[in-house]
């Protein structure tokens, strides 16, 4: 039986806007301050590795596109990763290096199609370094659909670990009622949403979900200011290196809604908490949504967890096939 008692954290950080080097040497810093901490589950914000390029409208008008918004695109995906890589490596070796698992929030090249979609991702790193999940954004928020991709159901996973059963849904996902059944109904635990949104309001969905899904949710919101961005950043907020363009509000709830840490607004900050996974069923005692409250009776959900591919092939006798040859 997996012990009961926890800490864990979350980390509210920006990033190093197109520079991905820089990024991972502050999220290593950041990974030595959770091990100081005990911290055996911590999670990064959204777009953490990659960076989150609020303000920029990539020159995107409705029936054309400008070559400088091209340009800031080159640039963005340059500063992608691609899963598994060096720096997915980099990180598995930071959790390693403190035992705890991580959830980080990524911006990922698709290579499976040729490397040319980019998708907003959340990887999880178990303590012993190894990848075990990986889920992409199903569903990007507005602008977002002019740089990212959207995810498939094969990216839906809940990953068991010494910690409990963690999963992640990014940002506004979490307005995905279905999304978050599909999650409770496989047993989450510890609720992870790497988040950008610093809206007040971000804080009653995080209280809420928590209280419906009679689980933890750790939510990290990036801390990034103007200084975070290189000098030719074409930043609608302003040139001022001290405006936020980001400004948190980070938490971590429980399964009965109770703010446990946070939220923190206007700094970088690592958030902790000390948890106990009884507390789980203590909230389902009374609500379980995927369970005694689910009613299967009335209520059907289907998941269709299958990676799609928009190239498939038919094997060696369809290729004769269509070459004249059988």
């Amino acid at each position: 039986m997996k012990p009961s008692r926890h800490r864990v954290a979350v980390v509210q950080a920006g990033s190093t806007l197109f520079d991905t080097p820089a990024t991972l040497e502050r999220m290593a810093a950041h990974v030595s301050a959770l091990g100081v901490a005990g911290a055996r589950l911590a999670v990064f914000p959204e777009a953490y590795v990659g960076g989150y390029p609020k303000g920029l409208d990539f020159g995107a008008r409705v029936g054309s596109r400008s070559p400088r918004g091209r340009d800031d695109f080159a640039r963005y995906f340059a500063s992608a990763i691609a899963v598994p890589g060096p720096e997915t490596a980099r990180m598995g070796d930071m959790a390693a290096s403190i035992a705890a698992t991580l959830v980080v929030g990524v911006i990922e090249r698709g290579m499976e199609t040729g490397g040319g979609t980019l998708y907003c991702t959340a990887l999880t790193f178990g303590p012993d370094g190894a990848l075990i999940a990986r889920h992409r954004k199903l569903m990007p928020t507005a602008s977002e659909r002019l740089i990212w991709g959207q995810g498939d159901g094969s990216t839906l996973g809940v990953a068991d670990t010494p910690v409990g059963r963690v999963g992640a849904a990014i940002c506004w996902e979490n307005y995905m009622p279905a999304l978050r059944q599909h999650y409770y109904a496989r047993g989450v635990e510890f609720y992870c949403a790497p988040t950008v949104d610093e809206r007040d309001i971000w804080q009653a969905t995080m209280r809420h979900i928590a209280y419906e899904g009679r689980c933890f949710v750790l939510s990290a919101c990036q801390y990034l200011t103007r200084a975070d961005a290189p000098a030719d950043y074409d930043c609608i907020q302003g040139n001022d290196p001290a405006t936020e363009l980001i400004r948190g509000g980070s938490v971590i709830v429980s399964p009965l809604g109770e703010v446990l840490a946070g939220p923190v607004y206007g700094a970088e900050a690592i958030l902790t908490a000390d948890i106990d996974r009884a507390d789980i069923a203590r909230g389902k005692y009374d609500l379980d949504v995927s369970g005694h409250y689910a009613r299967p009776d009335i209520f059907t959900l289907l998941v269709d967890e299958r990676a799609r591919s928009p190239v498939a092939s038919a094997g060696a006798g369809m290729d004769r096939r269509v070459r004249g040859e059988g």
